[in-house]
């Protein structure tokens, strides 16, 4: 803990008292062990044993934030410590010099065996998903005679458009209505019993929480086994129900999952943060290859999406881990067709430069699309979390009957969201056609019924994401951008068929398809999933990898710029369509309020995380910003008893304290954190039988008569104090930080959030001439950040906002009271169903919350008060976090 950048730690030497013994104290403090005389192997080894006692107890903290910096620094205490202990071994001989060598070789070598079973892991139980969710999706529908656990595909194999051994439940349409109906019931209702019941984290998409988790955030059980198990069994249940919801975003949760717990079993990870955090974007890497069969797509994903940390050995392990997961999907062969994803297509056909109109169409929808869908989403959370929280099965269950009774009349809506994706996506030539897709007859009937599912598509999603079962958001938006475009398409081969000789399309050669609906559909699908998720090249190359083709994909990149200011029209047949959609889309998405779907839910739930890629011009120093001195509980070096010490920490509600030498001229001596004093505070007292007048001392002041610094004596330790000795002061100097990082007040906020982005610690102190003005947090400036933000878009349409939202949860209230009394007179009082008249009193109330909702929302129409109050950032009182705690 005491290892620090010299550099950042120059202002030490300019901190001066004004009693000359305790200034020449505080710079003795700063000497090495060999400087001050001891022994340096056994002051090292003490401090690795302390340090890694205050680990241990530091894994059990929930909601708390990991101090890189001091996390790195016990690594280096560890390396340092384990190369003394290993030297000599390898000039040994015998049979133990070389069991040592292959545990080195074992220990090097850990990383590339976690990611190997781990991509394998998840590869394994992608293929099982797969399997799982076909099937559910299918039995709402019909059965196979054959065999029962068949779905349409497997039974039908090489038929196009069914076959006699696949029967509906009947021939009577409105029966088959009635089993669709009754089977998205069942499956949504027992998919968020399970979250509900077993890991309240499986609901959700969880990308938000694994960015912030990747960032240093701890969430005690969001990556554990019964969340992976959970998630893992009630995500096919969900996709089946008909919910408006994908698997893709999930299937990075549990891949993340799969990553922390078998890393686990390695002790290289499982005490090491940072070693940790390697294998958690790996996982998250594998995680999208295997969801869209792109390895490479996903190493990019994870670099520009995920991780704030992506160092070039972290890259090479994330497509390893990418590259086993998709081999091992592959050697399973889900689908028994090679492909890795049901929608995987290939194009053989170019494009035409009128057809850049339309592009560029397509990609002013994935932008309006994904700002419409991130504003309306994020007020449908804002009610949830207020009203809905704890009826998530009720809330759940009515979501998948009324999708149910929407979708099922609409060819496209009521088919799987793979499976609509896989028919629009491909060209109609090749004996390829559903329902009369490709018939020119029905051209109108199609974009009318592919029109009806965008909109109908987008309202459900709106509604659907954020509710309490495993749902993401990326298959949605791709199959509401695939059934848009392809309706473009339709339109657009229509307009040719109309005018074959306008000059317009003169381009077009004879007897040959001038025109094809599905690359349209193809194109619309990523300008939706990059509207909605805020990211470019990642999109581009999964779009390449899902097509194979290199005319609609990325053959340059000649348009960087165009990512954020459109695209030059002027390129030709050398530029890419692909790249022109996504360009264009980015750039309607800027004239939006920053940041995709993810990074807006990390402000909506109170998430301390700053984003790497924002970019904030404030004109601020960090004094304006900093928590005051006057707010901040300081330890004087000397004369605190430990009587006030324990009164102290219960009464506060920091999560560390700084250390000075008095509270009136306050010269910064250090800095110890909460779980550091509540250790040796417990340690002391179960060894020693100590009063409570006891002295504590942070920085004991050094004698007078001291003339060198190898007179010293060493600070008294646990290990060193007698059980029957009588002691009336004890030392936690030991504890101390004594370099913490410190900045003037006069420092840009912006150059201090750069300091909190590249180095991670916890907090940052304030200091001028050595006397302490205060310290700021990540809490700090985000606090700070929305403040401004509120301040530019004002704070209108708020309270109109906040009346509709009490009507329309009235009327809900009014209708549930009206079916349960209804269910109760149809049913003679055996069946008690609605809200209660008190909150939690209906049948399918939830008996715990999640976590997550225990937080105010910072985003999204709340108030400035709520705001302030709904940043976690780890500087909190524990008892807190005890009731934001998993199952």
């Amino acid at each position: 803990m005491k290892s620090r950048s010299p550099s950042i730690n120059s202002q030490a030497t300019r901190r001066r008292s004004t009693l000359p013994g305790r200034a020449y104290s505080r710079r003795l403090s700063a000497l090495s062990s060999v400087e001050l005389g001891h022994d340096e192997t056994t002051v090292e080894t003490a401090e690795q044993k302390i340090e890694e006692e205050i680990e241990e107890i530091k894994r059990y903290e929930d909601f708390t934030t990991i101090d890189w910096v001091q996390d790195a620094a016990r690594e280096q205490l560890r390396r340092r410590a384990r190369r003394k202990e290993n030297a000599g071994f390898f000039e040994r001989k015998g049979c133990f010099g070389i069991r040592h060598k292959l545990w080195e070789s074992y220990d090097a070598g850990q990383a590339w065996i976690v990611v190997t079973l781990v991509g394998a892991a998840i590869g394994l139980n992608a293929a099982f998903l797969n399997i799982v969710t076909e099937w559910l999706s299918d039995i709402k529908l019909g059965h196979c005679t054959t065999a029962f656990y068949l779905n349409e595909n497997f039974c039908c194999w090489g038929a196009e458009n069914g076959c006699p051994e696949w029967h509906r439940w009947s021939t009577i349409w409105p029966i088959n209505y009635v089993l669709y109906f009754v089977f998205s019931i069942i499956f949504a209702s027992t998919s968020a019993s399970l979250v509900k019941s077993f890991a309240p984290y499986a609901a959700g998409s969880g990308i938000s929480e694994i960015k912030c988790i990747i960032a240093g955030f701890v969430m005690k059980g969001f990556l554990g086994f019964w969340t992976l198990l959970i998630k893992s069994i009630s995500l096919p249940l969900a996709i089946a129900s008909g919910l408006s919801v994908g698997k893709e975003g999930p299937s990075v949760h549990y891949a993340v999952c799969t990553g922390n717990v078998i890393s686990r079993f390695f002790d290289k990870y499982k005490r090491n943060a940072a070693k940790t955090r390697e294998i958690l974007s790996a996982c998250a890497a594998a995680g999208v290859a295997v969801a869209f069969g792109s390895p490479i797509g996903g190493v990019l994903f994870s670099l520009e999406e995920m991780s704030s940390y992506f160092p070039l050995k972290t890259m090479w392990r994330s497509y390893f881990c990418a590259l086993v997961a998709t081999a091992v999907l592959a050697a399973m062969n889900p689908f028994r067709t090679g492909q890795l994803v049901m929608f995987q297509v290939r194009y053989d056909r170019s494009w035409h430069f009128f057809e850049i109109i339309f592009f560029v169409f397509l990609g002013v929808f994935g932008g309006l699309y994904g700002a419409f869908v991130i504003k309306w989403n994020l007020r449908a959370q804002t009610f949830r979390k207020k009203h809905l929280s704890e009826y998530p099965i009720l809330e759940a269950t009515i979501l998948a009957a009324g999708t149910a009774l929407l979708c099922y009349p609409n060819m496209f809506l009521r088919i799987d969201m793979t499976e609509s994706m896989e028919i629009l996506f491909l060209e109609c030539e090749g004996g390829h056609d559903y329902d009369g897709l490709c018939d020119a007859k029905n051209r109108w009937t199609m974009a009318l019924s592919l029109g009806f599912a965008t909109i109908m598509r987008t309202f459900l999603v709106i509604i659907s994401y954020g509710c309490k079962v495993p749902a993401g958001i990326f298959v949605p938006s791709m199959a509401i951008g695939a059934s848009f475009g392809r309706m473009v398409g339709i339109l657009v081969e229509a307009l040719h068929g109309a005018f074959p000789q306008s000059r317009f399309f003169s381009a077009c050669e004879p007897d040959i398809p001038c025109i094809t609906p599905g690359t349209y559909a193809f194109l619309g699908a990523g300008a939706a999933l990059s509207g909605i998720m805020h990211i470019t090249v990642s999109v581009v190359v999964i779009m390449f990898e899902l097509t194979g083709a290199l005319t609609y994909i990325l053959p340059t990149m000649v348009c960087t710029r165009s990512y954020y200011y459109g695209c030059d029209l002027f390129l030709g047949h050398k530029a890419d369509s692909t790249q022109i959609v996504v360009g264009t889309t980015k750039a309607i998405s800027a004239y939006f309020p920053p940041g995709g779907i993810a990074d807006r839910m990390i402000s909506f739930n109170g998430f301390p995380f700053l984003d790497t890629k924002e970019e904030h011009t404030f004109h601020v120093s960090v004094s304006s910003v900093m928590t005051s001195v006057s707010n901040i509980t300081l330890l004087p070096s000397t004369g605190l008893t430990l009587r006030a010490l324990e009164a102290l920490l219960r009464k506060s509600s920091f999560q560390g304290f700084p250390v000075v030498e008095d509270r009136v001229s306050r010269i910064l001596l250090g800095y110890i954190g909460r779980t550091e004093l509540r250790y040796a505070i417990d340690k002391t007292k179960k060894e020693q039988s100590l009063g409570p007048d006891t002295k504590c001392l942070f920085f004991a002041p050094a004698s007078t008569a001291v003339r060198t610094p190898s007179a010293l004596t060493p600070p008294v330790t646990f290990e060193q104090i007698s059980p029957s000795s009588s002691i009336q002061t004890v030392d936690f100097s030991r504890f101390v930080d004594p370099t913490p990082l410190a900045v003037h007040p006069r420092l840009a906020l912006e150059t201090v959030m750069e300091l909190f982005k590249k180095m991670g610690p916890r907090v940052i102190l304030v200091e001028l001439k050595g006397h302490l003005l205060g310290l700021v947090t990540v809490k700090d400036c985000l606090k700070y950040q929305f403040k401004v933000e509120a301040h530019e878009r004002g704070g209108e349409g708020e309270s109109r906002t906040e009346r509709f939202e009490a009507w329309l949860w009235e009327q809900m209230r009014r209708m549930g009271d009206w079916t349960g009394s209804l269910m109760g007179r149809v049913s003679g009082g055996r069946i008690k169903l609605g809200l209660g008249e008190a909150r939690g009193e209906g049948l399918l109330a939830a008996g715990s919350q999640d976590p997550r909702d225990a937080r105010e929302s910072i985003g999204g129409a709340v108030s400035r008060e709520e705001e302030e109050r709904g940043i976690l950032d780890g500087t909190e009182v524990d008892e807190e976090g005890v009731e934001l705690r998993a199952r």
